[in-house]
């Protein structure tokens, strides 16, 4: 049985292109669904699995609707062959039902995990090199040297909150705790 799988980001967005298309592809089954690719707790991609048999076959309107990342269509597509059931992607036209249809799928996954690699390293090479030029990454410190000598010289006067300090010094206590590296009392 072909088993549909529509999902959109957002409330604001409609999944009717794509339950369109799995109509034209003779779903006998739609799950819909309204979330973010990015979240794990996808409740009817997770319905879709537990009611997919040997010999089912999950259609989506593209692969980036069934995942967002390759680790994730990997890991589903992983878990979709466990169970005995392919993947069909109608605008990739990638169809696990067929040899060539696996070897597309593996070949594009293993380029995406090959292109994130590359991405990595270059990362990396940039980052040294910035080091090396001496330039910290990162967000700038919310409290500078003097700021912190300020906040100790009130908070050992002893007549200062660290509550108090922390919004002399505009910033938040927890900022402020962290900087001085005691543990929250007051």
């Amino acid at each position: 049985m072909k088993i549909g799988y529509a999902r959109v980001s957002t409330d604001t967005q409609e999944t009717h292109l794509q339950i369109d298309a799995l109509r034209r592809a003779q779903c006998r089954r739609i799950y819909e669904e309204k979330a973010s690719g990015a979240k794990a707790d996808r409740p009817e991609l997770m319905r879709l699995l537990d009611n997919a048999r040997q010999g089912d076959v999950v259609v989506v309107w593209k692969l980036d609707r069934l995942a967002r990342s390759l680790r994730q269509l990997i890991d589903t597509t992983g878990l979709l062959n466990e169970h005995g059931v392919e993947l069909y992607s109608l605008t990739e036209n990638i169809n696990t039902t067929t040899p060539s249809g696996k070897f597309t799928f593996h070949l594009f996954a293993a380029l995406a995990e090959f292109e994130r690699e590359l991405l990595r390293q270059r990362v990396h090479a940039g980052l040294k090199a910035a080091r090396q030029r001496g330039r910290v990454g990162g967000r700038p410190k919310a409290l500078t040297a003097d700021a912190l000598k300020k906040a100790r010289a009130l908070l050992g006067s002893g007549e200062y909150t660290k509550g108090e300090i922390a919004k002399e010094l505009a910033v938040s206590r927890h900022t402020l705790w962290r900087a001085l590296g005691q543990e929250t009392t007051s």
